[in-house]
């Protein structure tokens, strides 16, 4: 489903730029992992996250093939 250009950049941000979000998925726990559990309802880009990759801030999107994960290479 298509979302507008607002939510699916808003999704991006808190997928590729959000300091706060990234290292919560990277280390998938931790205090900043809490943080994100906790404050995902109420950030909008988290919100745009969940709606778009259909699953919570906290959590990395499921590789279906797309680019959607980039953001996510380990860089070596």
């Amino acid at each position: 489903m298509a979302y507008g250009s607002i939510t699916e950049s808003m999704a991006r941000f808190c997928r590729d730029t959000c300091p706060v979000c990234t290292r919560a998925r990277q280390r998938g726990q931790g205090a900043l992992y809490q943080f994100v559990k906790l404050e995902e309802s109420l950030c909008p880009a988290c919100r745009s996250y969940k709606k778009v990759y259909g699953v919570p801030a906290h959590k990395k999107p499921e590789s279906s093939g797309e680019d959607q994960d980039e953001g996510f290479a380990e860089k070596g």
